[in-house]
């Protein structure tokens, strides 16, 4: 099968997309999860930076499982199931339990250190402040937790359909019932809506929402997979990216101020319909215009889940120093936190790529045959 490397291209241009939001989003105050706050509250500050959250926050991670659903239909017509699934075991599982011990800790570290200063840690053993400190450096890590069990749920789906009866059905949707498959898509996010919880869980729950993340995992892998799909896409680059701005724009415009990861906002219809536009335009955009392959990018498609894995320690690390032991503008330190996840992670991930076992525990890279 020949590359995809408009595939390879979107997944790491996004994977750059999630590193500049999550500079954006430590800094927030807008009362989203996670993060050390903004520099004043709303709306007396409204920090307009917020505004690339509401804009990336809704399609870049879907998109993500998007992708990852149309590699897995790849993989698995190469692959064996059982070769399939030992090497996501290794590539996923390892460094989302283990790689947490090994180097997560150290933003667990950085997540935790408010609260020990205020002494919620006073008498804790130091074996038990540094598993907490392992566990609540999951951050971004949530994502390949979740990939791996939609990994599982995955083989069980593929064995009820061991003729592909349904993945060759799927493969006649037209551009109208690719576009109609966003009802999935908002239907998928009802599930938290529906279900009350303390507010202070909310983040928590919305970062670890499977039965949401399967959808387009699942369409992906049945749906998106297809040439005659991506096709149709392709040439309707135009129309989509231009629906998708507009409702886009839309929805900052009417509810910019908002909490953009509580599951009310998250369920609502605008919010649903832009982030399933987007991704429908990214996919179509990049594969009409960007199937191609160069040095830089060649390199980017080999990194960039390194990338991912190590870039919030940077992150948490430096974003938490500027804020509590400088006097910088905030512009400043958006800048510089800016600059310094763009070019860090690229250091740390040839560092760790390079050290026996611990790349296996972090990254997932099996031991090199002599």
């Amino acid at each position: 099968m020949e590359r995809k490397h408009w595939m390879d291209n979107l997944r790491w241009v996004t994977v750059l997309l999630v590193l500049f939001y999550h500079v954006i989003y430590f800094y927030n105050n807008k009362g989203v999860f996670g993060g050390i706050g903004g520099f004043g509250d709303y709306p007396e500050h409204p920090q307009y930076q917020d505004i690339v959250m509401y804009i990336l926050y809704p399609w870049f991670m879907p998109l993500l499982f998007i992708l990852a659903g149309i590699s897995a239909r790849y993989a698995l017509q190469k692959q064996s199931a059982k070769e399939w699934f030992k090497a996501r075991t290794r590539k996923l599982l390892v460094p989302g339990t283990i790689g947490l011990f090994v180097f997560h800790w150290m933003v667990g570290y950085f997540n935790t250190v408010v609260a020990s200063r205020q002494g919620a840690f006073d008498g804790v053993p130091v074996v038990a402040k540094y598993a907490m400190m392992a566990v609540s450096g999951t951050g971004p890590l949530w994502f390949i937790q979740v990939l791996w069990l939609l990994g599982l749920l995955l083989l069980l789906v593929r064995a009820i359909d061991s003729k592909d009866k349904f993945w060759n059905w799927c493969g006649k949707a037209n551009l109208v019932v690719v576009i109609l498959l966003g009802v999935l898509f908002w239907a998928g996010e009802q599930t938290l809506v529906k279900h009350p919880r303390p507010e202070s869980l909310d983040g928590l729950y919305n970062l670890y929402k499977p039965l949401f993340y399967m959808v387009p995992f699942l369409m992906g892998y049945f749906v998106f997979s297809h040439d005659a799909v991506q096709e149709k896409l392709g040439k309707a680059w135009i129309p989509l990216l231009a629906c998708a701005v507009i409702s886009g724009t839309v929805l900052v415009i009417t509810t910019f101020g908002q909490d953009n990861t509580s599951p009310q906002y998250l369920g609502s219809w605008l919010n649903c319909l832009y982030g399933w536009l987007m991704c429908l335009a990214m996919m179509a955009w990049f594969k009409a215009r960007f199937n191609r392959t160069g040095a830089f990018a060649k390199y980017m498609t080999q990194n960039s889940f390194g990338l991912y894995i190590v870039h919030y320690l940077v992150i948490a690390a430096l974003g938490y120093m500027m804020k509590m032991y400088t006097n910088l503008a905030p512009w400043m330190m958006y800048a510089i936190l800016t600059i310094a996840v763009m070019t860090i992670p690229f250091a740390l991930n040839e560092i760790i790529k390079r050290i026996p076992f611990i790349r296996w525990c972090v990254l997932g890279i099996k031991k090199k045959k002599s």
